[in-house]
């Protein structure tokens, strides 16, 4: 299961996966966001908050998955994984290379902060002022 949380007033989206992935939970994530960034052209940053990647239910939640990342990573400007797992550090690194996005790790109990990344447009990476 995924949990989606559209932050209007922050322009961003916090993703918490609670157990294992499946299609629905792609397609969910996108019938709310997908609005919002018709609205909007953009949203500012995507959050992923889990203490450790549940995997997926099935090999087709895995393709929609990659599906889901291939439709939006050029209509989000930053992502931020925020975790204590060693996948959270590997997706900083790998993912920067496959989406447009800037991503960045942030350790699991440093919630507010990713936000507030994710929510920024400040071309260095550094909280506006």
């Amino acid at each position: 299961m995924l949990k989606v949380k559209l932050d209007s007033d922050l322009g961003i989206a916090t993703l918490e996966p609670v157990g294992e992935l499946s299609v629905g939970d792609f397609k969910a994530a996108a019938a709310l966001i997908d609005p919002y960034v018709d609205d909007n052209k953009i949203l500012k940053g995507i959050v992923i908050h889990a203490e450790r990647f549940p995997g997926w239910n099935s090999f087709a939640a895995l393709l929609e998955h990659l599906s889901f990342v291939k439709e939006h990573h050029r209509k989000i400007q930053r992502v931020a994984f925020v975790t204590d797992s060693a996948l959270g550090a590997f997706g900083e690194k790998v993912a920067g290379h496959f989406v447009s996005a800037q991503v960045k790790h942030f350790g699991f109990s440093d919630f507010e902060n990713a936000k507030l990344w994710a929510a920024s447009l400040h071309k260095d990476g550094d909280l506006q002022a």
